[in-house]
């Protein structure tokens, strides 16, 4: 397969979905896609080499949440930022984080909220050095600061577009 810029070729994982106008969107959810899976891969095995290897993308998501700004956090807080909808999955992260002993919980009235423990911490270092380590010291990307900066915003900007249209398709 070619790689950018030829017109002739088109990269996708669903012909079916790439005919007709706007082939292109299905070029870039093919990128997404691989994209997503690399990433998911890449959490796992960093936070492995970082000494926990039993946690998932989503685990490990919303330990790095947790530990952001060391302020304690609301399952409601975790899942708006990261933007899941389905509450029970982020609950049940919290639980296996807890019992990792990597968070810890405090409950305020009728909420709980969720900060990361003195081991959490420690683990979300060392994922940090092996980050540094291994993805930013390998010297791979050609991109700058900059054009990751930009690439961000795109993709926020796009999770609002597959946003509104995943309402769309709910009211059909």
């Amino acid at each position: 397969m070619s790689s950018g810029g030829d017109a002739g070729r088109r990269i996708v994982s669903s012909r079916h979905l790439a005919e007709g106008e706007g082939w292109e969107m299905s070029e870039f959810e093919f990128g997404l896609i691989i994209a997503f899976n690399a990433f998911s891969r890449w959490m796992t095995r960093c936070m492995s080499a970082a000494g926990q290897g039993d946690l998932n993308p989503l685990d490990i998501l919303i330990l790095h949440n947790v530990n952001h700004r060391g302020r304690d956090k609301r399952l409601s807080d975790i899942a708006f930022l990261l933007n899941i909808e389905d509450n029970h999955t982020v609950n049940y992260s919290l639980r296996k984080l807890t019992k990792h002993e990597l968070i810890d919980s405090e409950k305020r009235g009728k909420e709980v909220f969720y900060r990361a423990s003195e081991k959490g911490e420690k683990l979300c270092e060392a994922y940090r050095d092996v980050r540094r380590q291994c993805l930013l010291g390998a010297g791979g990307s050609e991109m700058t600061g900059e054009q990751f900066r930009d690439l961000a915003r795109t993709l926020r900007s796009l999770s609002g577009q597959y946003d509104q249209a995943s309402r769309a398709a709910a009211s059909l």
